[in-house]
């Protein structure tokens, strides 16, 4: 199986551990972003997986698909051309001092992207499966009008679509909102990934459900889905994460899966002392993937993207360096941590 997943990978600089921006004069320099992230957790869990994007026709782009390569993601499809890499920085919450994210991506290669810009016929050669997300559609209209484009033209072709819905307040201003984009976007999606404001806020569909308490009532996620799926009868199913923010440093983490038929809710998990929480959701849409492709049932397929999102905070950086083994291992109960031998 061909999986492809389309979207905006950046320039990521941190501040070191825990300090300030410019408490420090040095920043990590690194890659990230939604669709490329999980193109690299498929890539390391052994499937056949393809970014597609828009990078600057420079070192640093060049430099970007190196990164990629080097964790097994194809990058041949990667168009270059004009345009700058858009870069995000972050600094690491602790305690009660919460993560900051500052984005500066205005003209972007991907951003500057507009429909016939793409030849899908060529990108979509082989391609089983297509991801992307709520992000690329936000950045800039060109960039939701190629979104709108590169879905239609995947259903054209009876490729699967996933997306996670993720809603990104602060990137949504070049006039729309995303409940008018990411409602149209959504007929052409089979399996969904969100949290509850991402669907409150980008399909405008709502129960009583209290987004501040994380805590999972059954019924209320249950109903919840099911207006999604009763709303988009295109879907084959919504997957729903809940986190639990006791602190910067402490979340509980957990999710539930609806396919019209059965409800599912995964094991809860308490992470404490978290290293990095940025890429957390990236992680869980690899791990539905994958998992929605190899096991039979879909209890085990959200157990294995809930445990492979759990052990993402706990390594820096936006990849979720951890394989099929790994995941497997705190699926069945070993979660001490103790020194492998």
């Amino acid at each position: 199986m061909k999986i492809l997943t389309f979207g905006e990978i950046m320039l990521r600089l941190r501040a070191p551990g825990h300090e300030r921006f410019f408490q420090s004069n040095m920043m990590e320099a690194t890659f990230g972003g939604g669709e490329a992230n999980v193109a690299v957790s498929l890539a390391n869990y052994g499937m056949d997986a393809a970014f597609f994007t828009v990078l600057p026709d420079n070192d640093m782009g060049s430099h970007c698909i190196n990164e990629l390569r080097r964790f097994g993601v194809d990058t041949k499809k990667i168009q270059r051309g004009a345009g700058r890499m858009g870069i995000y920085f972050l600094e690491n919450g602790a305690n009660q001092l919460p993560s900051k994210v500052i984005y500066d991506r205005a003209y972007s290669a991907i951003s500057l992207a507009k429909p016939g810009d793409v030849d899908w016929e060529k990108v979509f050669e082989g391609v089983d499966w297509f991801h992307i997300t709520g992000i690329t559609p936000a950045i800039s209209e060109s960039a939701m009008e190629l979104s709108l484009e590169s879905v239609k033209e995947a259903k054209k072709r009876n490729i699967t679509v996933s997306c996670d819905l993720n809603y990104r307040k602060n990137l949504w201003k070049y006039g729309k909102e995303a409940s008018e984009v990411m409602r149209e976007l959504a007929k052409y999606v089979d399996v969904a990934i969100a949290n509850e404001e991402d669907v409150q806020k980008s399909l405008e569909i709502t129960v009583d459900v209290d987004v501040e308490s994380g805590e999972l009532d059954r019924e209320k996620y249950r109903a919840l889905g099911n207006k999604v799926l009763e709303t988009y009868p295109n879907m084959k199913c919504i997957a729903i994460t809940l986190r639990e923010s006791h602190s910067a440093d402490w979340n509980g983490w957990a999710a539930c899966l609806n396919d019209g038929k059965d409800f599912y809710v995964s094991k809860k998990y308490e992470i404490r002392d978290i290293i990095d929480r940025v890429g957390g959701g990236d992680s869980f849409a690899g791990g539905l993937i994958y998992g929605l492709n190899h096991y039979e049932d879909k209890q085990s397929a959200l157990e294995f993207a809930v445990a492979a999102s759990c052990l993402k905070h706990s390594i820096i950086g936006d990849f979720n360096r951890v394989g099929v083994s790994d995941v497997t291992k705190l699926m069945g109960g070993d979660g001490t941590g103790r020194v492998q031998r």
